[in-house]
């Protein structure tokens, strides 16, 4: 093998007699196995063990030729190893090792370990990229389609004919169309239902290269096909199997989701025609279906009656255009794919469809949410979501399992997000002058439920459920506070020297409520409520003023009027819930400790709680106080940092400068 030698070879082979040195060559003794040439020598590091060996390219090209199945069986074996290394590749191939391999393949008379072998052989040679694939024939394709399209086969051999198949789509556009020709995805969806992972990740592998080398027209019928007639089995078994899904075959839905969503490129950036009387029957349909109106044209009444009322409906409808809605249609993206989903919505979706715009004609002008305009800005964004039109990315492996639930997911997908637009909308009070900023809460509330990676669109919607606007602002609070900013020492110290400031301001607040008085319904025996009592604090926050009321006051009643008294000085403690002595038993009443118990309601008890504990001096630790406290501090720790955005603050304050040696440049202002 003469490429394995180089000339400072031949001085060794001379001191050790061997004759015919091309039959030997040196190997680096460690897990590699590399073979040394001219071209890697300089790449042997110090300390390196070599192995003389004995060249492997013409041993194992004669030995795969042995009658013997056992030595054939071993040399196979050898060369499947030996085949990694690209120096014996390019050996064996000058050797016309690959016609051998297919000349073996076609004769059909290897099956079982030696078929294994063989093809594995031809895929690691084949992986070099020394040897064109446009020099295989039709018999070679068609035994290896004869292996995929059988309903037994051995693991191995299936394994290695879907990576050739594979890799001849990918490769050549000739032979995409002859193997094409001997498979169909209908074929390859038996291999999904199995439980070996490895075949259900090359059998997508195939799928995928057949539709991305597939011509346009023949990709959607096939794209179609697999959806409407797979998806359920193809969710079912192979991303719902119970063993988890590796890197290659996330890589491979991953690729196979892309191609899918592709596929609406094309009406994504096609513009519509205004003069299309077909595309222009889809916007009165439409109309048709939101009204309960006839969308005859010929219908009575004279024309300008007609153009009056189906300009105030598509302004209903909420298209910029209302004259020609077919107008707003013709910016790219996203094109004819809006009203495509605006269709299907008020199809298949046709009370929520109804009910949106409805609501949103009955509300003043500038706080309806226009359907039109929104469905178009909605589809647009999905899309850049989704990264229709664009290449898959050779190393992503993020795929979305529930876009493989349902034969039109991405329909299914816009009619969801149209609705959680419409309630975003509401939830923010927002005016036409908001249109922007509802669309990036939106894409926030969508990209943050995907980010969950549900398993089917209903488990979408349910964590879009969650995501409100309010829940939203918290996620951003919440994120602004946890930023590394926010965690560093000097933000830390500011904090705790606003703390107290801001429970001072809390503690004030509440004993002016307290002053303030409140009107409480008086709760008899028998739970009746007809009567009130109303208890007040005194302006120098020493007495409790309170008494009983025959009717609830319009304003506040004077200290005057409410007879008894309790010096705050007398009270003791402030008990609540199951720990109060009248929540036990009316002898309670008879103890020595003065006890202040009232059934408060929400932000009502946690004012006087909090306040009667601020009177104690004791912590004010309700609910209502923290959150006060979170917002109090939020508020003020923001006002004081306002000047500081985008400045990098440092961990550590700056060094104090040493004392001048003297004071003389101060002004002497005498």
């Amino acid at each position: 093998m003469k490429c394995f030698f180089s000339s400072s070879l031949d001085p060794m082979a001379f001191r050790w007699s061997l004759g015919n040195h091309e039959n030997f060559a040196l190997q680096i003794a460690d897990a590699t196995n590399f073979y040394i040439t001219e071209k890697n020598r300089n790449d042997i590091k110090n300390g390196s063990i070599l192995r003389l060996t004995t060249s492997p390219s013409v041993q194992l090209h004669e030995r795969i030729q042995s009658s013997s199945m056992d030595a054939k069986l071993e040399s196979l074996k050898d060369l499947a190893n030996a085949s990694r290394d690209i120096t014996f590749a390019q050996e064996f191939i000058n050797l016309d090792g690959i016609s051998l391999l297919t000349q073996m393949v076609e004769s059909g008379t290897d099956f079982g370990d030696l078929l294994s072998f063989t093809l594995t052989a031809f895929v690691e040679l084949m992986d070099h990229g020394i040897v064109s694939w446009d020099t295989f024939s039709v018999a070679f394709i068609k035994k290896i389609a004869s292996y995929v399209n059988k309903s037994a086969m051995d693991t191995a051999v299936l394994q290695r004919s879907l990576a050739i198949l594979e890799s001849m789509v990918l490769n050549s556009q000739d032979l995409y169309h002859k193997v094409a020709q001997e498979i169909t995805i209908g074929q390859l969806i038996p291999h999904l239902q199995g439980t070996d992972q490895d075949i259900q990740t090359y059998t997508i592998a195939v799928i995928n290269a057949l539709f991305l080398k597939a011509p346009e027209e023949k990709r959607q019928v096939s794209a179609h096909k697999f959806f409407t007639q797979y998806t359920v089995s193809f969710h079912d078994n192979v991303i719902r199997s119970p063993t988890p899904i590796n890197d290659e075959m996330a890589h491979q839905l991953y690729v196979l989701q892309v191609l899918t969503f592709n596929l609406l490129e094309d009406r994504m950036m096609t513009k519509m025609d205004p003069q299309d009387q077909a595309q222009r029957d889809i916007i009165f349909e439409l109309r048709r279906i939101a009204f309960d109106v006839e969308c005859d044209p010929n219908n009575s009444g004279s024309i300008e009656k007609r153009k009056s009322m189906y300009t105030r409906d598509y302004k209903k409808l909420g298209f910029i255009n209302h004259v020609n809605p077919a107008v707003d249609f013709t910016q790219i993206p996203p094109g004819m794919l809006a009203l495509d989903n605006m269709l299907y919505f008020a199809r298949h979706h046709q009370d929520a469809y109804i009910r949106i715009v409805l609501e949103n004609s009955s509300r003043e002008d500038k706080h309806e949410c226009p359907f039109g305009r929104s469905s178009i800005e909605l589809t647009k964004m999905l899309c850049e979501i989704l990264k229709v039109g664009e290449l898959p990315s050779e190393n992503c492996h993020d795929f979305h399992p529930m876009f493989f639930t349902h034969d039109r997911s991405f329909e299914e997908f816009f009619c969801i997000s149209i609705q959680l637009l419409n309630k975003t909308w509401k939830e923010m009070r927002a005016t036409s002058e908001d249109f922007n900023k509802v669309m990036q809460v939106v894409r926030e509330q969508i990209m943050r439920a995907l980010t969950l990676k549900p398993n089917s669109l209903d488990q979408f919607k349910s964590r879009l459920q969650n995501l409100s606007y309010t829940e939203i602002l918290k996620i951003r609070q919440s994120e602004r506070m946890n930023q590394e900013d926010f965690q560093s020492r000097p933000i830390l110290e500011l904090r705790e020297k606003i703390q107290p400031e801001i429970m001072e301001l809390i503690k004030q607040q509440r004993l002016n409520r307290l002053c303030d008085g409140t009107c409480f319904r008086k709760i008899s025996s028998r739970r009746r409520q007809d009567k009130f009592w109303y208890c007040r604090l005194s302006p120098n926050h020493k007495v409790l003023h309170y008494g009983d009321l025959e009717e609830s006051p319009q304003g506040e009643v004077p200290h005057d009027s409410l007879q008894d008294k309790l010096p705050v000085a007398d009270i003791k403690a402030v008990i609540t819930g199951k720990d109060c002595p009248h929540m036990k038993e009316k002898g309670a009443l008879k103890q020595n400790k003065v006890c202040v118990c009232a059934c408060f309601i929400s932000v009502i008890y946690c004012v006087w709680t909090d306040g009667l504990n601020a009177l104690l001096g004791k912590e004010m630790t309700s609910d209502y106080t923290k959150s006060d406290m979170d917002t109090l501090l939020s508020m003020e720790m923001k006002l004081r940092l306002l000047d500081l955005e985008n400045i990098q603050i440092p961990e550590a304050p700056p060094p104090i400068p040493k004392e001048p040696s003297n004071y003389d440049f101060v002004y002497d202002c005498n």
